[in-house]
């Protein structure tokens, strides 16, 4: 397993940014991370990266691109297929959970108003961007 996780997080919320920068850092975990503040700069990056990512942590409401749009638009590139893609939204509307995992996210986590919970959604990261591909 890779001791250092590559995250791509498309997250407009500083604060959230922070959060879990933080969560990852308390519990000693090795991450590389790329921001993308905005929906429309994460297709052409990722089309253009030399490295893909381990995994995705995707907001849903962001600006120029709605998160579901990106998810979208990652399922339906077969060279994307093998990153996982969790969806981290302050939605906890069941249907946009159920409509997110039949777009293919692996994982949908509402976004915690604890550490606590913020501890265990890098966990749960950490978790999903170490396991082997097709699991």
């Amino acid at each position: 397993m890779p001791n250092l996780i590559d995250v791509l997080l498309v997250e407009d919320d500083k604060d959230d940014i922070e959060l879990l920068e933080n969560a990852f850092k308390d519990n000693a975990i090795e991450y590389k991370l790329t921001i993308f503040m905005q929906g429309d700069k994460v297709m052409p990056w990722l089309n253009t990266c030399a490295t893909l990512p381990d995994i995705i942590v995707l907001d849903l409401n962001i600006p120029k691109f709605h998160g579901r749009e990106i998810l979208c638009s990652i399922r339906e590139n077969p060279a994307f297929n093998g990153i996982p893609v969790v969806i981290f939204s302050t939605s906890s509307s069941e249907k946009e959970k159920t409509d997110c995992l039949a777009k293919g996210a692996d994982c949908f986590i509402t976004k915690p108003t604890t550490f606590k919970g913020f501890n265990e959604a890098v966990e749960n990261i950490k978790t999903l961007a170490q396991r082997p591909a097709g699991e």
